[in-house]
Formats: structure tokens, C-alpha cells, sequence
């Protein structure tokens, strides 16, 4: 098995931006089981105070296949994509994201290690997301494991 260069820990990719459409977000609440009116209804979540609709929690993970080639990181790392499992999905809420919205996500490797005598080498991708007024929304890490 091919070992990641551990080097890699700290690499930036370049921001992505990103307009949060309201059909967008219909599509995937609807995708995601959400019952909430605030997901669908612009009305309703204006009448509970929101801008727009609601963005639902998990539709941040969207956000990073807006490149030309979302996995082009693993090119980088020099690992094959059919040999890389998801290890997990965190997030850190700092504010709602609504329909109108402009996100920007800053991505960089922050962390690779390895479990299980290297048979398992894990890398931790942190990004971040601000609003269009520079407001800090989210953040998450994403882990991937290489077998």
C-alpha cells in the first residue's frame, strides 16, 4: 500500500463559491426527508422571521462537488477513489444559511494518520463557510479512509 505524504497536512485548496438557489434547497430537503415548511415555504419562514427558506444541516456537503472535479484532492494524495471509504461527516453550526445566500468554503488537508499498523491511513479535510457578508456559518471535517 502507497503511504500519503504526510506533508500534505496544511495544503489549502482553492475557495469555492457558491449561490444557495431555493429550488436548490426544495430539492434537498425534499431528498432528505425534511418535514419542516421552513425547508419549502419562503412565506412560512418569513412569517417565523427567517430572510428565505432554510438551508437544511447536511446541504453544506453539496458545496464541494461545485468544482469541475470534486475529488481532484485524491489525484493530489496520490490514492484511487475505489479504495477511499467516508470515515465521517462533523459540523459546527455558527449561523442559518438561507435561500439567497452567496457561501464561500475554504478547504484544506488538516490532519493524516494511520490506524491498524498503516492497513488504514485516514485524512481529515477541514473546511469552512462564510456568508456573503463574511460571517462565519459552518465548518466540518470530513474524514476518508484509505485501504
Amino acid at each position: 500500500m502507497k503511504w500519503i505524504d504526510k506533508k500534505l497536512i496544511g495544503k489549502q485548496y482553492p475557495d469555492i463559491r457558491f449561490a444557495i438557489e431555493k429550488q436548490r434547497l426544495r430539492f434537498f430537503s425534499k431528498a432528505t426527508s425534511q418535514t419542516d415548511p421552513i425547508y419549502f415555504n419562503e412565506e412560512f419562514a418569513k412569517q417565523k422571521g427567517y430572510p428565505s427558506i432554510v438551508a437544511p444541516p447536511t446541504f453544506l456537503t453539496t458545496v464541494g462537488y461545485e468544482k469541475d472535479n470534486p475529488y481532484d484532492f485524491l489525484d493530489e494524495l496520490g490514492i484511487e477513489i475505489d479504495r477511499v471509504l467516508s470515515a465521517g461527516q462533523n459540523y459546527i453550526f455558527y449561523n442559518l444559511i438561507f435561500a439567497g445566500d452567496l457561501i464561500s468554503m475554504k478547504s484544506r488537508i488538516s490532519d493524516i494518520y494511520d490506524k491498524k499498523s498503516g492497513k488504514l491511513q485516514f485524512v481529515e479535510i477541514s473546511s469552512e463557510f462564510y456568508n456573503q457578508k463574511t460571517t462565519k456559518v459552518a465548518k466540518s471535517i470530513s474524514t476518508l479512509v484509505y485501504r
